[in-house]
């Protein structure tokens, strides 16, 4: 059978209602040489352990390997987008003794998405009052809501796109169109069904943007299909990690890298500094430091020009409440800055499942044991 994929162009009104909101939101708060391969050294001290929460995943995950000294770089020639923005993913740790509820497909992609009646063959044990709106709580948004459910066995990812539920007590609606996953594995496929990668692995976990910590694993970003994503019989818009492309990646994908695709890794090359960048704020330094150590695994599509980077539900709110202004924008020092971090990625060329990262030294000590 099949498996369903979102079209990207179902995803675009998502977008144009971010774009308006960006707008007002601007309005309303104002405001390459050749790299380098050494591995450079890490000035924070390294945890003993992990939670699996909040650190999924094995140590040699494609999410937690570091880029290594033998990476090959190649040109991604990201331009300057319109955009920037966030793509919110749902986590939850559930448990026995909250009541089960079916799960079913969306009855759309947009309106109506808490319609549905096709059976995923799951039931989830919930509480009551846990709501994600429907599409239409916001006019015209069609968000991914790729979400992941940690099972009462405390390893096993039930993963969820676009995940909704519209009233309390009501069932579940989410396509469960991936195989299961333990948390303790290499967590690399899951509901991001334009290329079938993870999702929750490399999200930003809310609290990593506020801390004095630094990002211990790859990002996932989301960037312009029209512009950037290629597609042709032979290489037919995605690469390891990555499973797949949307469905319609014949019609939409009109980029002319080849090696830019779903699944590429994409990472900020060792002689780029932030000096060089010209960096300005502290969460794109700590992005920056991020990208060029672990990179980041474009994920998804987002239907007009912009960038979109993803993030646990909770992390804008936690953002503006530390920063005084918003992740997501078309202006400001910010916005600036997030655009000067995308122009600055190279593609990976070299990552595969024999050498995550590139190979050779990485340049981040591996992820500690988990601990619990």
């Amino acid at each position: 059978m099949a498996i369903f994929q979102p079209l990207t162009s179902r995803k675009r009104l998502f977008h144009v209602v971010a774009f308006v909101a960006s707008v007002i939101a601007a309005l309303f708060f104002g405001c390459q040489a050749t790299p380098s391969q050494q591995p450079v050294a890490q000035s924070v001290t390294q945890p003993v352990t992990r939670d699996k929460w909040t650190w999924p995943f094995a140590s040699t995950s494609p999410w937690n390997m570091p880029i290594g000294s033998d990476a090959i770089y190649v040109p991604a020639n990201l331009e300057k987008a319109y955009y920037t923005g966030s793509d919110e993913e749902y986590f939850f740790q559930i448990k026995d003794g909250d009541p089960l509820r079916p799960v079913y497909g969306p009855g759309a992609w947009g309106e109506g998405r808490c319609t549905g009646t096709q059976t995923m063959y799951i039931s989830l044990p919930v509480p009551d009052d846990l709501i994600v709106p429907d599409a239409t709580t916001v006019p015209y948004s069609t968000p991914n809501n790729a979400s992941a459910f940690l099972m009462p066995d405390g390893k096993t990812l039930v993963q969820l796109e676009p995940l909704a539920r519209c009233q309390q007590g009501g069932p579940i609606y989410g396509w469960r169109y991936f195989p299961d996953v333990d948390i303790y594995g290499d967590g690399i496929g899951g509901a991001h069904f334009g290329s079938g990668l993870s999702s929750i692995g490399g999200s930003i976990r809310k609290g990593e943007l506020t801390s004095n910590e630094p990002i211990r694993h790859a990002l996932k970003v989301l960037v312009w299909e029209q512009k950037y994503l290629y597609y042709s019989k032979d290489i037919p818009g995605y690469r390891w990690p990555a499973d797949r492309a949307d469905n319609r990646a014949a019609e939409h994908y009109h980029g002319t890298n080849p090696k830019l695709v779903q699944g590429s890794l994409l990472a900020i090359p060792p002689n780029v500094t932030e000096a060089s960048l010209n960096l300005q704020t502290p969460v794109a330094k700590k992005l920056f430091h991020a990208l060029q150590n672990y990179g980041s695994y474009i994920v998804d599509s987002t239907g007009m020009d912009s960038y979109t980077v993803a993030v646990e539900k909770g992390v804008l709110e936690e953002f503006y409440n530390a920063f005084g202004y918003d992740f997501q924008g078309t202006s400001g020092t910010f916005h600036e800055d997030i655009e000067k971090l995308f122009q600055a990625l190279y593609i990976v060329d070299n990552n595969g499942p024999q050498s995550i990262g590139g190979g050779g030294t990485p340049r981040a000590p591996l992820a500690p044991p988990i601990g619990n």
